[in-house]
């Protein structure tokens, strides 16, 4: 099981993406990440953990241990699912004041990503963020 943030860092996975010569190849490497997604029960895939802001249900569920914040996260889209693992190789498994001073924008920037999503994915992957920061911001 990929624990992201864990065994896959946001680093591996700017790495990777320079890789590829073409966003198709990107997009598809992005949704095999997503398959990489531990299974979530279906007892977290409830309107309490969906993330409200995306175009596809996406469900954010976290664990505090040892003060540090772990997430699961699925959602009904493959590309989506992909995105949530660029999201949490950032996040998991870092207390709150690391999680508040991750400068996700930069991250984006360097996987060359918001631009080549439509609008609607874009403000989706803002929600997700926004739900981590605000979890990270609330403990």
């Amino acid at each position: 099981m990929t624990q992201f943030g864990i065994d896959v860092s946001a680093e591996d996975i700017v790495d990777t993406l320079g890789f590829f010569d073409s966003w198709e190849d990107r997009y598809k490497y992005i949704i095999d990440l997503g398959k990489e997604l531990p299974a979530m029960p279906e007892s977290f895939r409830t309107d309490e953990y969906i993330v409200r802001g995306c175009q596809s249900q996406v469900w954010l569920v976290h664990e505090v241990r040892d003060n540090r914040l772990f997430f699961q996260a699925d959602s009904d889209a493959f590309i989506v699912k992909g995105l949530l693992g660029v999201v949490l190789a950032a996040y998991n498994g870092k207390n709150a004041a690391e999680i508040l001073a991750v400068d996700i924008e930069a991250y984006f920037a360097s996987l060359d990503l918001i631009q080549h999503l439509s609008s609607t994915r874009g403000n989706g992957l803002k929600a997700m963020v926004k739900r981590i920061q605000d979890t990270a911001a609330s403990l």
